[in-house]
């Protein structure tokens, strides 16, 4: 309810952002689970990112966290009225680039919200 989610203690793995808090999910992914999942969407106002809960078939629990165009048109706001240079996102091959027309809506909308 209070929608934390704790990590066991892994070992560092080399990297940082390793797989060692978790695993990536491409957005196609998420852009069909997120719908079905126990908690719907979800927005954290500190990190101004949405998130949603849900439990596997075996009944492990699982928080998963994404950007979506919101979330990167207010980083990428935030870029710009800083005068900053520049603003970078984690894999855009994580994308939906199949030929279906909501795929293809939601990720021209990830690309054009990188342009505040």
């Amino acid at each position: 309810q209070d929608h934390v989610c704790s990590l066991p203690k892994v070992p560092f793995r080399g990297a940082p952002c390793s797989d060692a808090a978790g695993s990536q999910v491409p957005y196609a992914t998420i852009m069909k689970q997120v719908n079905s999942s126990l908690s719907g969407l979800l927005w954290d106002e500190v990190q101004k990112a949405p998130f949603y809960e849900y439990k596997d078939s075996v009944g492990q629990f699982h928080q998963v966290w994404f950007d979506d165009p919101h979330s990167i048109s207010l980083k990428a706001a935030y870029v710009k009225s800083r005068g900053l240079r520049g603003i970078g996102m984690w894999n855009g091959n994580s994308l939906d680039y199949s030929r279906e027309a909501v795929a293809e809506q939601q990720t021209q909308a990830m690309w054009q919200a990188l342009t505040p």
